[in-house]
């Protein structure tokens, strides 16, 4: 099984932390992940699969060991994500990814695939999002990303970890504990809180069209996958029909023990994207 290394990249005035997998010669693959959360929620997906690729899972910015914004409302949006994102691509001297989007991931991979960095893209897998967000998933999601809890140890921190992501599904215990090493920051006082940037829900408010967004959908031509908890409130069943018969026609899998959204850390989980992976590769854009 790889490691992984860590690296600092600076790109449009940031510091970019990036855990990489995998050597450098196999093919690209960019592994980004949801809202409150970090690039190493990937951990057992990217082992699995650096044999094959090298794979790149970064923090965005204000997440984990990524820097914070001084202007929020401009640059914790999508558009601005996908602009690190081509930045990184730049980088690392890589003309076009593969890219696996947890939520938020899948949104900038979206941005990306149906305009101007379209090109960027060879293929994607959607984790349980789409064009369109429903309002009282964003409700349950602020509920916990604009709480700043405190925690007075890491087991009391995994704790309230395992509850505000349940709907992620069954996974290891080692998975959760790395959840909560990895995601927590200690106050001058010493106890922990979550470590990232309490204002970036603000891309809810000062970029809210940007969750909404089924003319730049039916732009986008690249293979794509569409993963979905079958119990997921952010991706509607309704929803995940609309995106399969429109835009790029995506293939779908339902994942029956998760909500939004699924962690993709079991091995049975790594099977499924490999496979799926083969299959996109595979198949040529739409035209």
């Amino acid at each position: 099984m790889s490691t992984p290394r860590f690296c600092f990249v600076p790109i449009l005035d940031h510091e970019i932390h990036v855990a990489l997998w995998g050597d450098p010669s196999n093919p690209p693959l960019v592994m980004w992940h949801g809202l409150a959360r970090t690039g190493r929620d990937f951990d057992e997906l990217a082992a699995a699969l650096s044999d094959t690729f090298f794979i790149l899972c970064p923090d965005t910015i204000g997440r984990g060991l990524s820097s914070w914004s001084d202007t929020p409302e401009a640059e914790y949006s999508i558009e601005f994500y996908a602009a690190i994102a081509a930045g990184l691509l730049d980088h690392f001297e890589i003309a076009q990814t593969g890219w696996i989007g947890t939520s938020m991931g899948g949104l900038i991979a979206m941005r990306m695939a149906s305009g101007a960095l379209a090109d960027r893209l060879s293929w994607m897998i959607l984790n349980d999002i789409g064009p369109e967000i429903p309002q009282a998933a964003i409700d349950r999601i602020l509920a916990y990303a604009d709480e700043q809890p405190t925690f007075a140890c890491l087991s009391e921190a995994e704790a309230w970890f395992r509850a505000a992501y349940t709907p992620f599904g069954p996974a290891d215990d080692g998975f959760w504990t790395r959840m909560a090493r990895c995601s927590v920051r200690r106050r001058s006082d010493g106890t922990f809180t979550t470590h990232f940037d309490p204002r970036i829900t603000i891309q809810f408010l000062a970029s809210a069209e940007e969750l909404t967004s089924w003319d730049r959908y039916e732009r986008i031509r690249i293979p794509t996958h569409l993963i979905r908890g079958a119990a997921s409130d952010l991706l509607p069943a309704a929803t995940a029909a609309r995106m399969q018969a429109s835009g790029p026609h995506p293939g779908k899998t339902e994942i029956e023990d998760c909500g939004h959204a699924p962690s993709l850390s079991r091995r049975q989980d790594a099977r499924l994207i490999r496979e799926t992976i083969t299959e996109l590769r595979a198949r040529p854009p739409r035209r």
